[in-house]
């Protein structure tokens, strides 16, 4: 128990490191897509559509390895991965290959998402302080980002975009010596004996799992939704800043937009980490923070100047999807077990996946088709309709009771 504390503390050191080389670089990535590579929107959402579909192919297997080998060594490979899917991006201008390297990154965090966060649950072996640690870990990602936004954007105005992406890619194969190094393995036990019929053993009662429990399926159908409207709109919004009059080098007022959307989302993060531990205050904040995007998208597909869409930006970026995302994260967490805790993680991400493929091509059409503000009001529908879902299916007595249940487990 007195080694909790410091185990936290490199946890949440991690964090803060990976969303300062990840989200300064992809500040300075939507930047060098939309400019110097010169992607359309549609090409821009079909770009995180090929990245889905790698991303959903080999999510639940990187899972399953996470449960069967080793939660700390599937975090090694997502930076190896990722550092040199960062590097390639920022080497190349073709939108084949663009899509070729953001497949690499899509490969990437499927090695991640679901291995960290079981990784810290299980080694911290503390349930009633675990979901205060997400809260913590979801602050510590903004901080990290805010700086690394401005430290990337700097170096790209002092060199070039390109050489900035390839400094942060190098600088995440370095984190990767982190984990090696600072990551302890103690309470996870590797899968012995035949490695191939114990994966099949975990993938087995991780579905197994999913399938049973009423209140994961709601969440896995919200996730499909959210993320599908979220991937489109981050893709997206840099051109329509762009097309309402940022200037032809935008870098400098992207950083600034972003460091405000993380400061007002560090605000909302601490409010909501102290009602954390209660059910019914975390569907409340899910369907607030649903609510709060879709007004934010329709505002900024109908925006009349940057200002005005800037103020959408930031309510979308800084409130609704980053709670969203935690949350979600969260109240998997809650209803999963140790021994298959990656793998079901995997499988939130398979939903994220999805979405992004199914309602980030469907997106894609109707920019092609309408125009870049009525595809932002799609994907203002798609966060509505999850509200409508959300609401819908708790209102079930039996759903109900599995959620409530749970949150006094």
């Amino acid at each position: 128990m007195s080694g909790a504390p410091d185990l936290v503390a490199v946890f949440l050191r991690w964090i803060w490191y990976r969303a300062l080389l990840h989200n300064g670089w992809w500040l300075v990535t939507s930047v060098y897509l939309v400019v110097d590579a010169g992607l359309s929107a549609s090409q821009l959402v079909l770009v995180g559509v090929g990245q889905g579909i790698v991303a959903l192919a080999f999510e639940v297997p990187a899972g399953v390895v996470a449960d069967t080998i080793s939660r700390k060594w599937s975090l090694v490979i997502s930076h190896v991965l990722m550092g040199t899917a960062m590097i390639a991006t920022g080497l190349v201008t073709d939108s084949g290959l663009v899509v070729a390297t953001q497949m690499l990154w899509g490969l990437s965090w499927t090695f991640a998402s679901g291995a960290d966060v079981a990784w810290i649950t299980d080694e911290l072996n503390e349930p009633a302080r675990i979901s205060t640690v997400l809260m913590r870990s979801g602050r510590a990602q903004l901080t990290g980002a805010a700086v690394g936004m401005v430290a990337l954007a700097g170096l790209a105005s002092l060199t070039q975009r390109s050489t900035a992406m390839v400094v942060a890619g190098v600088a995440m194969l370095l984190l990767g010596l982190y984990v090696v190094f600072r990551f302890r393995e103690a309470r996870f036990v590797p899968a012995s004996g035949r490695r191939w019929s114990a994966s099949w053993s975990i993938l087995v009662r991780g579905s197994t799992l999913v399938r049973r429990s009423r209140a994961i399926l709601v969440i896995f159908a919200a996730t499909f939704l959210v993320n599908g409207a979220a991937d489109a709109f981050g893709r997206m919004y840099p051109r329509q800043l762009v097309d309402l009059g940022f200037p032809a080098d935008p870098v400098a007022w992207f950083t600034g937009l972003g460091v405000a959307t993380l400061l007002v989302g560090a605000v909302a993060f601490r409010m909501v980490e102290r009602r954390i531990e209660d059910a019914r205050a975390v569907l409340r904040w899910y369907v607030l923070s649903c609510a709060l995007g879709a007004v934010g998208l329709v505002g900024l597909a109908g925006a009349p100047e940057d200002v005005t869409g800037s103020a959408a930006v930031l309510l979308v970026s800084g409130i609704a999807l980053p709670l969203l995302r935690v949350i979600g994260t969260i109240w998997v967490n809650r209803e999963t077990s140790d021994d298959v805790r990656a793998t079901v993680h995997s499988f939130l991400a398979q939903a994220e996946y999805f979405g992004e493929i199914v309602c980030g091509f469907a997106v894609a059409m109707v920019a092609r088709l309408s125009g870049l503000p009525l595809a932002l009001v799609g994907c203002g529908v798609l966060l509505a309709f999850t509200v409508v879902l959300v609401q819908g299916l708790y209102a079930r007595p039996a759903l109900r009771q599995d959620v409530m249940d749970n949150g006094r487990s």
